[in-house]
């Protein structure tokens, strides 16, 4: 999968409560192992859904599923993603245990990881979407590796900051925090139709 497939499937991913988490984690007390627990269970979580799409992808188009009619199923997939993200819109603020992670220990942060990047609606989706595209198109599963590398390192890049920025980054990360609470939707509409394009063309 090339950067520009990649990269934005990998910001769906993280754009909400996944990368609010990790910025919640990058300034709680134990920021270094909460951060490096929650990224390892994301990269679990994702790796699983997506091989899973994969194999039953494959197992389709065993079956007699034609590449064709995957591609369909993608876009149908991605369209209902977009319209959840919608009409979930005014309603995607920041759940009220995220206040708890600030005093988080490296096992609640691991299952923070696991269970979002894992389990989130458009997640999910977006990782069957990876499974299912590169099974279509005759690719190998690791193919889906950059696609995991780019979610993980977006998803650290709030303790790289910290780690880069010092005290400074506990002044510009709220900032990030806020926007990132009152544009999420937007940002996961835009790229899941870029998707859509991509899947189409």
């Amino acid at each position: 999968m090339s950067l520009v497939t990649v990269l934005p499937l990998s910001v769906v991913m993280v754009a909400g409560p996944q990368l609010l988490s990790a910025i919640f984690l990058a300034t709680s007390e134990q920021w270094r192992r909460n951060s490096a627990a929650y990224v390892t269970g994301a990269a679990l979580s994702i790796s699983l859904v997506v091989a899973a799409a994969y194999f039953l992808a494959t197992g389709a188009r065993s079956a007699g599923a034609s590449n064709q009619t995957l591609s369909r199923a993608v876009v149908v997939i991605l369209a209902v993603a977009a319209i959840n993200v919608y009409r979930t819109r005014e309603t995607a603020g920041p759940p009220a245990w995220m206040g708890k992670l600030t005093g988080a220990t490296p096992r609640f942060a691991f299952r923070t990881g696991f269970l979002l990047l894992g389990f989130f609606p458009t997640d999910v989706v977006t990782s069957v979407a990876v499974g299912t595209t590169l099974s279509s198109e005759g690719a190998p599963l690791l193919d889906a590796s950059g696609f995991l590398l780019v979610t993980l390192l977006l998803l650290a890049l709030p303790s790289l900051t910290v780690l880069a920025l010092g005290e400074r980054a506990e002044r510009f990360l709220p900032e990030a925090r806020d926007w990132m609470a009152d544009n999420a939707w937007l940002v996961n509409e835009f790229v899941i139709a870029v998707f859509v394009v991509l899947t189409l063309t």
